[in-house]
């Protein structure tokens, strides 16, 4: 399929989970992106297997989290072992379950993912364009002049913003001359999707074998049987030519202590791991996202979901300049509030996968007796269990320090910038139950009232977004009530005072205010976060 447009609003350059995300949230602002990839069309390998809570979140918001929670399967806790002897068990069972309407870790390949942003850009007739590659491109002042190549022709166009979702190899990045700083790992690494008739192996706990001569993980998967194995390769083994699986199944046995009855090999690789970052998010009108712009180790299953968030991130900006409804400084926001969540994880996830791939005599003793006490010893705490999941699901990231934020508040437990909190809601007039993130389907910014409002305040309320922000806000007012009283104490409002809040549209908490003040709300809306008069 060749691409007969010569001008675009967004091109983005990778058809990945990253790239297809930051195309489906354009979709839903109503912006008809080109996206191409240079691969024939979408993986069939499974890849990245963990989707965390804030991407079911994201999928929720999308309405398409039910294939997902139907065809994935939750991870239930997390085993430890050591040469065959079980050091340690955690249970994920009811951690962060009152955190987020997903509480677990959801195991779903990345192919499923592919597929289920695919769906949705066919549902939204938005096609990618397969084995097109990008030639070059040419930065302008108000457009970006690109050539592409595919295997009939090669084509000019122009686009008024470019998205590098293109992968750790990215082009864009590349052709705009921006750094990827960091290392390769020394060690090799070997992924197997098998199919198995192991009773060892435990189909709802992720298993985590430690020995001396090295590691291996078997991730459960949807399918009976069907478990992800990866590991590092011996040293004996890192320069035979034509590795194949059955080469390494002696060694991979003597890791976890039993020996694997494989009754199918889905998929057997092995590769190196990276940990980089790109210098700098963007160039002009042209933004890094995903892989582009960071990878690292596969600990605590960051990557895809990290990528698919930069895409969240990015594109209700991207769309509201585009739209004309958001000034374009809007944009400098991404980098601001982006670069240092990846920073932080490729900082955590290294020291982390260095810990865990370390021979030393002291790391090996670490690992082999403290560790699984030390972790046994803090799972028993609620707290820290909770904090665990924060992090590890990525609901605990948060943009206080964020130029786009404006905190005028009190409250101390929740701020501007944080994610805003999933709590039950009970709806007094309809007699269901529902929850913050629902009301947050609609594309646009989400204002809510907490507390006391008297009518006259309302009908002001409703004048001033009609007169001023008609189809940008979406207003719920939720009075104090008995069974509604969590959500005041998480948000430390006195019942008979009001409170308000604009949460952005990727369901950040933009402005909290301890009273209702149209002209404060003016001011952040024009000035904080650039809405056009």
């Amino acid at each position: 399929m060749t691409i007969s447009e010569q001008h675009t609003q967004v091109l983005i350059v990778g058809a990945g989970p990253s790239g297809l995300m930051m195309a489906a949230q354009l979709l839903r602002y109503g912006i008809q992106p080109i996206i191409i990839d240079s691969k024939q069309g979408p993986t069939d390998e499974s890849k990245a297997l963990g989707v965390q809570a804030r991407s079911l979140e994201i999928y929720r918001q999308m309405g398409i989290v039910d294939p997902v929670l139907k065809d994935g399967k939750k991870a239930q806790g997390v085993k430890f072992s050591r040469e065959g002897k079980q050091l340690a068990d955690l249970s994920f069972t009811n951690v962060g379950a009152s955190q987020t309407a997903f509480p677990f870790i959801e195991l779903y390949p990345q192919s499923k993912n592919e597929k289920l942003l695919l769906d949705f850009l066919t549902l939204h007739c938005c096609p990618v364009y397969w084995e097109t590659n990008l030639l070059s491109l040419t930065l302008a002042a108000s457009k970006v002049e690109v050539k592409l190549q595919n295997s009939v022709q090669s084509t000019q166009i122009t686009a008024e913003w470019v998205i590098g979702a293109d992968g750790a190899h990215s082009v864009v990045r590349k052709q705009l001359n921006i750094l990827f700083t960091g290392d390769t790992y020394d060690s090799v690494f070997y992924l197997a999707d098998l199919e198995m008739d192991n009773s060892e192996a435990d189909d709802e706990r992720v298993g985590l074998y430690l020995a001396n001569t090295g590691i291996a993980g078997f991730f459960p998967m949807p399918g009976k049987g069907r478990f992800r194995v990866i590991g590092n390769l011996p040293d004996a083994l890192h320069k035979k030519e034509h590795l194949t699986l059955e080469d390494l199944l002696p060694d991979i046995n003597k890791v976890c202590g039993f020996n694997l009855n494989v009754i199918r090999n889905y998929w057997f690789t092995t590769y190196r791991l990276h940990h980089r970052m790109a210098d700098k998010f963007r160039e002009q009108r042209c933004f890094l996202i995903g892989d582009a712009a960071h990878i690292h180790s596969p600990v605590g299953a960051q990557g895809m979901n990290t990528g698919l968030q930069d895409a969240y991130n990015l594109a209700w900006k991207l769309a509201g300049v585009i739209n004309q409804q958001i000034k374009t400084g809007i944009l400098d926001s991404y980098a601001q509030e982006r670069m240092p969540v990846a920073k932080n994880l490729l900082k955590t996830t290294d020291r982390i996968f260095t810990v865990i791939m370390s021979n030393k005599w002291y790391t090996r003793l670490f690992k082999a007796y403290l560790l699984p006490n030390l972790l046994k010893y803090a799972w028993g705490k609620p707290a820290f269990r909770e904090e665990g999941f924060k992090r590890v699901s990525q609901i605990g990231i948060s943009y206080r320090d964020s130029a786009i934020n404006l905190h005028i508040s009190q409250s101390t437990k929740i701020k501007a910038g944080d994610r805003l909190p999933y709590l039950k809601v009970y709806d007094e007039k309809k007699q269901e139950e529902t929850d913050l993130h629902e009301w947050c389907g609609k594309p646009g910014f989400t204002f809510i009232v907490l507390g006391k409002l008297t009518e006259t305040d309302l009908f002001a309320l409703a004048r001033w977004i009609t007169q001023g922000y008609s189809g940008k806000l979406n207003f719920y007012y939720l009075p104090y009530s008995a069974k509604n009283r969590q959500i005041f104490e998480e948000f430390e409002i006195n019942p008979n005072r009001a409170k308000s809040l604009i949460v952005r549209p990727d369901m950040h908490i933009g402005l909290m205010n301890d009273k209702v003040d149209m002209v404060l709300m003016d001011n952040y809306l024009r000035n904080v976060i650039g809405v056009h008069s």
